[in-house]
């Protein structure tokens, strides 16, 4: 496993290193393109100050940044004692240092992402929706692939990347537009004039060209990264079917997570923004095909072992995806049986796991209400909002804000003591 995680922070330091040097060289051509003589060493010096500050505030504060962009709320084990219990054994599994936190984002649509600096400080957010949908062997699958991504390195890396490439369009965006409209004035024009019209051509193809560059291999280090959280996923849980059985719930989901943008789409577990992020064979997609990760994990009849996986992976797609360090580990492990509530209802919507996949169509518009109506209780309890049920069967939400020690119910006239 070290030798895994070494030859993960190779390839960041690497990713992180070449996207630095795209940033300092558009800086740099920049500044030429406005001023010949002194420009360059400016605009290089500039674009290096950004890249060391926004490197220092994603080191100390991008997990918060991140969290408090995506609306989520840091939670207590009574709010949802299943999900702590799941987090706990995977923390064990995973033989992390320190308990990540966990937050719950207020949200419907199904999915999850990790944050954090390293395995000491790290975090798991899960929407409240992913919770109302998800059995426990399912919503274990997920945790032990955000898990997987804090055991792996990955949080970090990913958090720098994304100022990274944050800073790359910025740059390029306001070159470009500065190019067009404010770059025509006769001081620059006649020194552009001198230096020839091939610097100009050469800055305002390098700023096109950057992003798209940048994008496409922040994009193509994440959707590996995707395969090997869910190789080590498996790993933790001992059950391939979980996971796959989650990844397929959450690609049929018809939410849309409105706390998701462009920057933070590729650190969620599913592509959270709904038929955007791609482009010509996928290159710019933010995440793998969920169809080919499902059918990877369907493949894992043998074992759980990085070998086993990248041999369901090498049938599937004719080549391997883990590095070497991995394959070295040839322990055997073999898959367990499900959990005895696997076939339980999921989450709290009183359907098996299957037919959460599928509603019927006489039953699809109750399904929704009824993840709707869980939802908002999950979110009431994330509030600290008391629930009372009175003797009538009336159910009663009240409040943080309610101050007084007892209320009327408002059906059969029952004088009720408000729990503390």
């Amino acid at each position: 496993m070290w030798e895994l995680i070494r030859s993960n922070r190779r390839k960041s330091v690497v990713l992180f290193v070449t996207m630095g040097g795209l940033l300092i060289v558009l800086g740099t051509l920049v500044g030429a393109y406005f001023d010949p003589k002194a420009g360059g060493p400016f605009g290089l010096l500039a674009a290096f100050g950004v890249w060391i500050v926004l490197s220092l505030v994603a080191y100390f504060q991008g997990d918060s940044i991140l969290l408090h962009v995506s609306g989520a709320r840091e939670v207590e084990k009574d709010v949802h004692p299943m999900l702590f219990n799941v987090v706990e054994e995977m923390k064990i599994a995973a033989a992390l240092p320190a308990m990540p936190r966990i937050y719950i984002i207020d949200e419907a649509a199904p999915n999850a992402f990790a944050t954090g600096r390293n395995p000491q400080k790290s975090a798991i957010a899960v929407t409240a929706g992913l919770l109302t949908r998800l059995n426990r062997d399912e919503l274990q699958g997920v945790v032990a692939h955000e898990m997987s991504h804090i055991l792996n390195r990955d949080i970090l890396f990913m958090t720098f990347s994304s100022v990274m490439l944050g800073s790359i369009v910025f740059i390029s965006d306001v070159f470009l537009r500065g190019s067009r409209f404010g770059g025509s004035g006769g001081r620059y024009r006649s020194g552009r004039s001198k230096a020839g019209g091939g610097l100009a051509i050469v800055a305002i193809v390098f700023a096109i060209l950057a992003p798209i560059f940048a994008r496409l291999l922040y994009f193509a280090i994440s959707r590996r990264r995707e395969y090997l959280a869910d190789a080590s996923a498996v790993r933790l849980t001992r059950y391939p079917d979980g996971l796959a059985s989650a990844l397929e719930i959450l690609s049929r989901s018809e939410e849309t997570l409105g706390a998701a943008n462009k920057v933070t789409a590729p650190l969620f577990i599913v592509n959270p923004l709904k038929g955007e992020g791609m482009g010509i064979s996928g290159l710019m997609s933010t995440h793998p095909p969920i169809e080919e990760r499902v059918k990877i994990l369907r493949m894992l009849t043998q074992g759980v072992n990085y070998a086993n996986y990248q041999n369901a992976y090498r049938k599937l797609k004719g080549e391997g995806v883990l590095p070497a360090s991995a394959l070295a580990d040839r322990e055997t492990i073999l898959a367990r049986a499900p959990t005895a509530t696997e076939g339980a209802p999921a989450g709290a919507m009183g359907l098996t796991a299957a037919a959460a996949k599928t509603p019927a169509a006489p039953v699809r518009k109750s399904v929704f209400a009824a993840v709707k109506r869980d939802t908002g209780d999950l979110m009431m309890r994330v509030n600290r909002y008391r629930f009372i049920e009175c003797g009538c069967g009336l159910k009663l939400k009240i409040p943080p804000n309610f101050k007084k020690p007892e209320f009327v119910c408002p059906r059969c006239g029952k004088t009720l003591q408000v729990p503390r």
